[in-house]
């Protein structure tokens, strides 16, 4: 079992930044890819960036140039977002695979409201 544990969500201003923190915990020898989707009202859960294990990363086009996701260890996944909008505003879920086929993890969410 893999518990994740995401912080950082908080309502910001248009143009503003925000770091979003996950922490993986329990019996992992190895995270095949860490990262980040997001969910806003009335819309479908959508993948905002990914980390894998071999240091690929990918972003959803809405995101690039704004967002930066990064890993600090095999554990440990951020997402630094910029220049924030207000279709960014989402509940943002943590995620973690073990291998390319396993299941996924899943954090509890966290929001961010963009809104002047």
């Amino acid at each position: 079992q893999v518990q994740l544990v995401e912080s950082g969500g908080d309502l910001v201003q248009p143009g503003g930044s925000l770091r979003l923190s996950c922490a993986a915990s329990g019996s992992i020898t190895s995270i095949y890819v860490m990262g980040w989707y997001r969910q806003a009202p009335g819309k479908q859960r959508e993948l905002v960036a990914s980390n894998l294990r071999s240091g690929a990363i990918n972003y959803v086009d809405s995101v690039k140039g704004r967002f930066t996701i990064s890993r600090d260890n095999a554990k440990n996944v951020y997402l630094q977002m910029n220049s924030l909008k207000p279709e960014d505003t989402a509940v943002y879920y943590c995620y973690a695979k073990l291998g390319p086929y396993s299941n996924i993890y899943w954090g509890q969410g966290t929001q961010v409201t963009v809104s002047s």
